[in-house]
């Protein structure tokens, strides 16, 4: 029996300048300013990666994301998942783009949070030292309670995803949260109260060792049943730094590379294709969905640190989504979703949308795969 999977893709809000960014970076600052200034770094590096149509968009502006919702729609994306950056006590970053969205009815594609829980550090956002930009932080139950009031509009909107009458919410770094069990039952006690049954809850597996360690430990307090309906591994799993990991294991050998990230002085750099065959995608049980990726090159963030995806194009990628979907299909009892990173971290050149060399080929590929379904 065919599944009716959906695609769904990470969105990046940092589109338009904020306080804290033009403190950090300079007045002005967003996404395309690192865009706009990388080079290349070796033969036949292409740098800058530009955007095509959509040109250097401001999310601000209404026609903006009515045209992004428009295209992902046309070529099969069926949701947008909203980075949202909350730190607790009420502060949050880039939220404006989300609460424009809210209000505004003629941007319809359906969407739902990933609460990217984790402090911002120089190392990771273009700044060449580790020191920290902002912190996450936790405070208990009180946080917890006050963080839901804010999600509870968005979580009541008709193009909010919900899954059984439960709001779809990922989480980034489950193994960050102090009281976990405390976030999970506050979070399920105040959806029930507001007319839902609880929290769809997604987290991502950033590697086998926390999985193997700190996640079991995790499961066993709060018993599978009141938490995931649903998860997903990236099988981009890169262990350890972020988006690092197996693929740099096996090449470490040979190409001489640190895997520190604050002191590697050369790009890591592999190819797409040989990549993504290696990235097997395997259903460790049930409750797994896989994670899939266009292309990577964020050296327009990272220069010298940056890891790269040689020879990443269309027809590769969708080859890697073809090879995904085929996997879902017999995996009849997993979850019907892959999730796509990204639809617009440009700074990692990582991307759907339309860009300056290929324009719509990217979503082209996504749409010829859906039309299989």
């Amino acid at each position: 029996m065919m599944k009716n999977i959906k695609f769904l893709a990470y969105y990046l809000p940092q589109y338009h300048p904020i306080p804290e960014n033009d403190k950090w970076w300079g007045k002005g600052f967003t996404e395309w300013t690192n865009v706009v200034k990388a080079k290349p770094l070796f033969k036949g590096h292409i740098q800058p990666i530009l955007p095509g149509e959509l040109g250097f968009y401001d999310l601000r502006i209404p026609e903006v994301r009515q045209a992004q919702s428009s295209l992902a729609k046309q070529y099969g994306i069926d949701g947008f998942i909203y980075y949202q950056y909350w730190f607790d006590n009420g502060k949050m970053l880039l939220e404006q783009p989300a609460e424009a969205m809210l209000k505004d009815r003629s941007t319809t594609i359906p969407f739902c949070f990933c609460w990217a829980n984790e402090t911002w550090k120089g190392i990771w956002h273009g700044i060449n030292n580790p020191e920290v930009l902002i912190e996450q932080k936790y405070n208990g139950k009180l946080g917890y309670i006050e963080y839901f009031k804010y999600l509870l509009p968005f979580f009541k909107d008709g193009r909010y995803i919900k899954i059984e009458n439960k709001p779809m919410f990922h989480i980034l770094r489950i193994e960050d949260i102090p009281d976990v069990d405390v976030f999970i039952e506050t979070f399920n006690n105040l959806a029930v109260q507001a007319g839902f049954d609880g929290i769809y809850f997604i987290s991502t597996i950033v590697s086998d060792l926390n999985f193997s360690l700190k996640y079991e430990k995790i499961y066993g307090q709060i018993g599978n049943d009141v938490f995931l309906k649903m998860r997903y591994k990236q099988i981009n799993k890169f262990e350890g730094i972020r988006y690092l990991g197996k693929i740099e294991r096996k090449i470490k050998a040979f190409l001489g590379y640190t895997l520190s990230l604050e002191k590697r002085k050369k790009p890591l750099i592999l190819d797409y294709k040989k990549g993504v065959e290696n990235l097997n995608i395997n259903y460790p049980h049930k409750k797994y969905i896989p994670c899939v990726f266009p292309n990577w090159d964020n050296s327009a963030r990272s220069g010298n640190k940056s890891m790269i995806f040689k020879n990443a194009n269309p027809t590769a990628w969708q080859e890697h989504l073809q090879f995904a979907v085929n996997k879902q299909i017999k995996a009849f009892q997993n979850p019907p979703f892959i999730i796509i990173k990204s639809w617009n971290e440009w700074a990692e050149g990582n991307y759907l949308e339309p860009d300056s060399m290929y324009g719509r080929k990217w979503l082209e590929a996504v749409k010829r795969v859906k039309d299989k379904l």
